[in-house]
């Protein structure tokens, strides 16, 4: 039951990324929801099978009780219709902070996750890269291209995180042809990124680039002197790929960020800052920033920590900012290559939520998972578990179990 489980986990965590490409409709929901159900159908037998769990570590619990004010604000929220459908969608995105936790036990494991996770950024990449030659991207004469169903900014964002995973991946595997998986994905994630020409993913993707350049060279430096002379042929095939209306809109950031809206987010966030102010402590409500900042039904906070401020108060704020310290304080108990590729991580998932809401993404949740399996595996040799039920007639002795777990 549990290798079922941790099938249906690597499954899952390839998904991730391009999950709102293949969307069945209700009530079946995205591939990503549809997995993760049948991953909790085969995951709860599983624990109940072993007799225990693994006692959660301090980020869970945080998990946990930011999950449960979020559940708190519901009773006074402004728009309760949308707060029980965000409410389903916290449990489907936070849930895999716990799976990740459980059902992954060694470093072999962990690398196994990483490789689903880059194999769902490739996936993405490439339904990407397909956009630019769709029918409608010809007709139309667009400039943006994104995965079917997504959208750019989001896209981008994505593509950014699967940066410092191939870098670790990189750094980690020894087989050529994984190796070259890792290393293809630069060239491929970037034109992916450039097509989207979301200037904050843009942005993101220059601190993924640097903070992977720090971890290659000091870790492969052949791997970088080889990059550096790949890098005119690169750029060449980039230039030719890549149209340039799309690189003209990205060579706006420098106009955006002396003098512009960004994009309208200004007068968003203005509308968002006066919502927070009248309800500073506990907020509005989940699901309500929309109607308490009185912007279209289409928008968004497009920032992360003012999305929480309006919906959940400072308090849901200060739980958010614990999970992100906890996970901070987790990496740089680490050592190495390890260390610098998940502080490149954060570092671009930070830069990302200033111009996105990517607390509810299941992408989020996946990357605190990684970290807090990470930490546990390199600092705390020994990990405890909680009872659950007594196996039946003796049918695991202790042995047995601590092998299952």
């Amino acid at each position: 039951m549990r290798r079922a489980a941790w099938i249906f986990l690597l499954i899952y965590v390839f998904t991730i990324p391009w999950e709102y490409s293949l969307d069945l409709g209700a009530p079946f929901g995205n591939i990503a929801r549809m997995v993760g159900l049948l991953l909790l159908i085969v995951a709860i037998p599983a624990l109940l099978q072993a007799g225990r769990m693994r006692t959660p570590n301090l980020l869970q619990w945080l998990a946990l009780t930011l999950y449960l004010w979020f559940a708190c604000t519901c009773f006074w929220t402004i728009d309760s219709l949308t707060a029980a459908g965000k409410m389903r969608g916290y449990a489907q995105q936070m849930m895999i902070l716990w799976l990740v936790w459980e059902f992954v036990s060694d470093q072999r494991e962990v690398r196994a996750i990483l490789q689903m996770w880059l194999a769902g950024s490739w996936v993405l990449a490439a339904l990407t890269i397909a956009d630019l030659s769709s029918a409608a991207a010809i007709t139309t004469g667009q400039v943006r291209f994104a995965a079917v169903g997504q959208d750019p900014n989001d896209v981008a964002r994505f593509l950014d995180l699967g940066f410092p995973v191939a870098v670790l991946l990189l750094d980690q595997e020894k087989r050529w042809s994984r190796r070259a998986l890792a290393i293809g994905y630069f060239p491929f994630g970037v034109a992916a990124v450039l097509l989207t020409a979301s200037r904050g993913g843009f942005l993101a993707a220059l601190v993924a680039t640097i903070g992977c350049a720090v971890v290659l060279f000091r870790s492969q430096f052949r791997v970088v002197l080889h990059g550096f002379f790949a890098l005119p042929l690169v750029a060449a095939g980039l230039w030719l790929l890549v149209p340039h209306e799309t690189l003209g809109r990205l060579a706006t950031i420098p106009e955006q960020l002396q003098g512009g809206d960004l994009n309208q987010r200004l007068n968003i966030w203005e509308a968002g800052w006066r919502a927070f102010v009248s309800a500073p402590f506990f907020g509005h409500g989940v699901g309500s920033f929309v109607g308490a900042a009185g912007l279209a039904s289409i928008d968004t906070a497009h920032n992360t920590a003012l999305s929480i401020l309006v919906e959940a108060g400072i308090c849901g704020l200060s739980l958010a900012l614990a999970i992100v310290a906890v996970s901070i304080h987790s990496v740089l108990q680490m050592r190495g290559t390890l260390r610098m590729a998940l502080l490149t991580l954060l570092s671009v998932w930070i830069v990302s939520s200033l111009v996105g809401t990517l607390f509810e993404s299941r992408t989020t949740w996946l990357m605190f998972g990684v970290i807090a399996v990470a930490a546990r595996l390199t600092t705390q040799p020994r990990t405890s578990f909680i009872p659950l039920l007594e196996p039946p007639n003796g049918l695991m002795d202790d042995a047995k179990i601590v092998r299952a777990l």
